[in-house]
């Protein structure tokens, strides 16, 4: 008898830990149609790039506000920059333009790089002060530039710098200081005057996002979630159905799935 009620102990046990485990994401909502990718702003809109290269911007509710429908003028789009929610940026990589996109997604401005030099822009991003950051791989520099390509400013050589210069996938303006991620090192952050301030020991992540005060990222079924002011490092173990979707994006307290068809929006905590 004392066996059994060990066992039945057990069980009790081991289904409160998976019900406190699938407690931590909890499904908001679902989004349905043809996604190849999306991004997702600070105030939960969320912008899709369909496979006829139309982007599509939602609201945090699901419903459809914008379309940019502009897609052969300027071909497939690489990136969708909306750390501004008021200005949308559209980096097309193979032909190192970017596109500046108003709340609607009417065009504003397109800035062809190449007319500045920069032939291989690797990674864009939008600045606090509504400029472009640029990392140009061919002079292996980080350039700031206006809206009409203009060169602001540039950082030394990084390969004269680093024993490894860093190649960086992404870019983020968070904060007072410009993240560039290489997933294969870790953080580099400069000042917004191109000096390097740190270097934070994060490397391999995929879905790699800074938003707010955090760095989110994952690894196979483990949710990442760093702290940038404490260094405090919060990781989830992803049930089976989130952790094989095809990517993820990050707001401070949501997560987005993308699926085959749909993007699941997830609280967790």
């Amino acid at each position: 008898m004392k066996r059994v009620l060990n066992i039945l102990l057990l069980v009790f046990i081991a289904s409160a830990v998976q019900g406190q485990a699938d407690t931590s994401f909890k499904l908001v909502r679902t989004i349905t149609g043809d996604i190849v990718s999306f991004t997702v702003d600070n105030l939960d809109n969320i912008y899709i790039l369909n496979s006829r290269n139309q982007v599509k911007k939602l609201n945090a509710n699901g419903d459809s506000v914008a379309i940019f429908n502009d897609v052969k003028r300027f071909g497939q789009a690489t990136l969708i920059d909306v750390s501004n929610p008021l200005k949308v940026l559209l980096f097309y990589k193979d032909f190192a333009t970017v596109v500046v996109l108003d709340r609607f997604l009417n065009v504003v401005n397109s800035i062809d790089l190449r007319k500045q030099n920069i032939l291989q822009a690797k990674a864009i991003a939008q600045s606090y002060d509504n400029k472009i950051w640029v990392f140009d791989e061919l002079e292996s520099k980080l350039k700031k530039v206006e809206e009409d390509g203009k060169i602001l400013l540039e950082t030394p050589d990084f390969r004269q710098l680093f024993g490894q210069a860093p190649t960086p996938q992404k870019i983020f303006d968070q904060d007072q200081y410009v993240y560039l991620y290489d997933s294969t090192q870790p953080v580099f952050v400069f000042d917004y005057y191109g000096a390097l301030k740190n270097k934070i020991l994060i490397s391999g992540w995929q879905n790699f996002k800074v938003a707010g005060k955090y760095i989110f990222g994952s690894n196979g079924d483990i949710l990442h979630r760093y702290e940038i002011s404490s260094f405090r490092l919060d990781e989830w173990k992803m049930p089976e159905e989130i952790y094989k979707s095809r990517s993820f994006n990050f707001t401070s307290a949501r997560l987005y799935a993308l699926k085959k068809d749909r993007i699941e929006v997830y609280s967790f905590r």
